[in-house]
């Protein structure tokens, strides 16, 4: 009887320990590096504002302060560094609320800067800068995670450290660095975006090619679209709910000239609310959805952003991580939208109410403020059925740390899977946790995903989520 206790402890322990090494695996940081052409437009800062407020969720890897077709001859680390100033302020408080909110003197040194030229000027021999330089030591670093540079202006900082690399390093050694990248650029802010994807076609890419930004998805972000929420992108929600009375941060936190937060799409995919799938940009999320493919050649000086002296847009010659379409029903007007930017502003409302909650965090005490709700799944994220079979979603064991109400969503994200057809929930209702479903009859194997939406009843009200991806066998 003790041999019999004995192995079932053993057991027990393994099981507790593989348990642990996938729970760690799983909670890995991601390293995250930024590009910014701050000061070209108040955009950049209010997107530093909100990356900070994130902060804690990544392994900051550098803040670095580049040029673009809009600012051609200057670079502004002092204002990387001026907002840095205020974080410094709140970043004690913001640790109320949150572990792992990195101190100011760990950001500081992680502030750099390319050359003060533009784009493919900044290429070559004898253009290394102190940016390019510690983006090749943040890839070189002995760090399996890949490298999530997020780039809000030109790329021509990370071309010369690309071009540096190729130089310098064995084919495979500097292989090996190419496949650690992944980029993602606000459309092409300098002609060296398209050198990059031309030359390293190994590189992990996401954009909407072109200098003209009317096709991009990322206007999506806050642009009054039809069918969008446009009030919690107005400068009067801005101003109650960020701006005044939010201590330093939010009062750094600017005006908006052309549009709120351009640059932030190329990071709201990284936050780790249970929706978001870096790895996997065709499964959407805060940031959109993109799909790998060799987008067909567009002509994007034309239209409302046309401009003469803008460099010529020429054919990609490699798939890419770029524009794809949700249909999506509006919560304001309930009508039906379709398109590449509707896979951002669908999630507006819930991303907008989650940066007004951590601005909050940012002077007030924990029960002073609402948390997110933490979803929880009574099964795997992962299912495997038959065709036809009934199966059950649920979400039992959910809790909110506020101790708030919740409303409960469960639906079908159908572009992210590879089944296209409208999977029948019926009977079914909203705000039920648990769900039984009927998969559908299918021919060969297909890929469902469903999306539990999760949201409280405080102020502002907050939204987790859990993706549930059934595969289903004929």
């Amino acid at each position: 009887m003790k041999g019999i206790i004995a192995k079932l402890a053993a057991l027990l322990f393994i099981l507790f320990f593989m348990h642990s090494v996938v729970s760690a695996q799983t909670a890995k940081k991601l390293r995250v590096l930024v590009l910014s052409d701050i000061e070209a437009d108040p955009d950049d800062t209010q997107s530093m504002i909100r990356f900070l407020l994130y902060s804690n969720q990544w392994d900051v890897e550098g803040l670095i302060a580049t040029t673009s077709i809009h600012q051609q001859a200057r670079v502004a680390p002092e204002s990387i560094l001026k907002i840095l100033d205020a974080y410094k302020k709140v970043q004690p408080n913001l640790l109320k609320h949150e572990k792992g909110y990195p101190a100011y003197d760990a950001l500081k040194p992680l502030v750099k800067k390319g050359l003060a030229v533009y784009g493919m000027q900044g290429v070559g021999e004898g253009r290394d800068s102190e940016g390019s330089d510690w983006i090749i030591k943040a890839l070189k670093k002995n760090d399996d995670r890949p490298l999530w540079v997020s780039v809000w202006g030109g790329p021509n900082t990370l071309a010369q450290a690309l071009w540096k690399i190729k130089k310098t390093k064995s084919a495979g050694d500097a292989e090996k660095l190419y496949k650690k990248l992944r980029v993602y650029t606000i459309s092409d802010q300098d002609d060296a975006g398209p050198w990059i994807r031309k030359n390293f076609p190994s590189v992990f890419y996401v954009v909407t090619p072109g200098y003209n930004y009317v096709n991009a998805t990322w206007l999506g972000m806050s642009f009054p679209m039809p069918g969008s929420n446009t009030e919690v992108t107005s400068a009067d929600w801005l101003a109650k709910n960020i701006q005044q009375g939010h201590g330093p941060l939010g009062a750094a936190y600017p005006d908006v000239a052309y549009g709120m937060e351009g640059d932030t799409p190329s990071f709201l995919n990284l936050i780790s609310n249970g929706l978001n799938d870096p790895e996997h940009p065709n499964y959407g999320g805060w940031g959109g959805r993109y799909a790998f493919y060799l987008p067909e050649f567009q002509d994007s000086n034309t239209g409302m952003f046309k401009r003469d002296n803008w460099p010529k847009d020429e054919p990609e010659t490699r798939a890419i991580w770029t524009n794809a379409s949700d249909s999506v029903v509006s919560p304001i007007d309930k009508k039906s939208y379709v398109g590449n930017r509707e896979t951002i502003w669908r999630w507006r409302t819930e991303f907008q109410h989650d940066f007004a909650a951590r601005m909050l965090w940012t002077t007030k005490n924990f029960n002073e403020c609402n948390h997110p709700p933490v979803p929880m799944l009574a099964h795997s994220d992962h299912l495997t059925v038959k065709s036809g079979e009934q199966f059950h979603l649920s979400a039992a064991g959910t809790t909110d740390p506020d101790g708030d109400s919740m409303s409960y969503l469960w639906f079908q994200y159908p572009e992210a899977g590879t089944y296209k057809g409208i999977v029948s929930f019926r009977p079914y209702s909203p705000n039920l946790y648990d769900i039984p479903v009927t998969a559908p009859v299918v021919q060969s194997a297909q890929t469902i995903h469903f999306i539990l939406k999760v949201t409280d009843k405080g102020t502002p009200s907050l939204t987790g989520y859990k993706r549930v991806i059934v595969t289903v066998m004929p």
